[in-house]
């Protein structure tokens, strides 16, 4: 039956903030000691950290290694950040350091001018309208044909002999649309044999022959060996197989 006295409980029947601090304090601390017990979640970690550097990558505890490998990624991907834009900065700065290709902006002299002012004269022509500036693409054509170049004779690689032999094929094209007509047929001839002459270091080691790989059978007869102890017959006693095959 419920109480008839109307009333209210006091505010000194009820518990106080201080007291729940306290409470909850008294967890804490309960559930720290309990962790560095033996058997205790923070223990088995420490143990296994102070482990780590005996036990090796293949012995440590799975969460250290996940631990290190997020640790390591991070750590390269914001290297590969930086190094991307300072890479990328650098690239800029490189390919408009030449300067301006005008038409018919005859630069170069000598045996060399008979295939690059054509070239010059062809990419300025043929670049309006474009995102990048005509001396940024003349950068780039030269620093193509130099890496295929080298990097051909380096590695031997059919992808950059490919990329090479694209890169001939275009500037002789370009020197023959370029050239005028009274001299187009030796301004391209000399780009041949000035491209042919740089893909004796290119191609290097290229052999356009088939490989044919012959398999000689000599026909001899494979004979089997098969050692066998022989024992002899006792006069007294079962009489025992004569026959004992090794490795049986």
């Amino acid at each position: 039956m419920a109480p008839n006295d109307p009333t209210p409980t006091a505010d000194n029947d009820r518990p106080t903030t201080k007291t729940a601090t306290k409470s909850r304090f008294a967890e804490a601390r309960a559930w720290w000691t309990e962790a560095w017990d033996k058997d205790g979640i923070l223990h088995q970690q420490w143990e296994d950290l102070r482990r780590a550097p005996d036990a090796g990558w293949h012995g440590m505890a799975n969460w250290i290694k996940a631990v290190s490998a997020v640790a390591v990624f991070s750590f390269v991907v914001l290297l590969f950040n930086g190094a991307v834009d300072v890479l990328l900065d650098a690239v800029h700065h490189i390919l408009t350091a030449v300067p301006d290709v005008q038409v018919g902006d005859n630069t170069s002299t000598g045996v060399w001018a008979t295939i690059d002012n054509p070239v010059r004269s062809y990419l300025a022509a043929h670049s309006t309208g474009l995102p990048i500036s005509a001396s940024t693409v003349y950068t780039i054509w030269q620093v193509t044909g130099l890496f295929s170049l080298i990097a051909g004779f380096i590695t031997r690689s059919n992808g950059v002999r490919l990329t090479w032999a694209a890169w001939g094929g275009a500037g002789m094209a370009m020197v023959w649309t370029t050239t005028p007509d009274t001299s187009r047929t030796v301004a391209t001839a000399i780009a041949v044999l000035a491209w042919t002459f740089a893909s004796a270091f290119a191609l290097r080691g290229l052999n356009l022959r088939p490989r044919v790989f012959t398999t000689v059978h000599t026909g001899a007869p494979q004979i089997t060996v098969q050692p066998q102890i022989h024992v002899p017959a006792q006069p007294n006693g079962p009489g025992p197989d004569n026959v004992r095959q090794l490795g049986r």
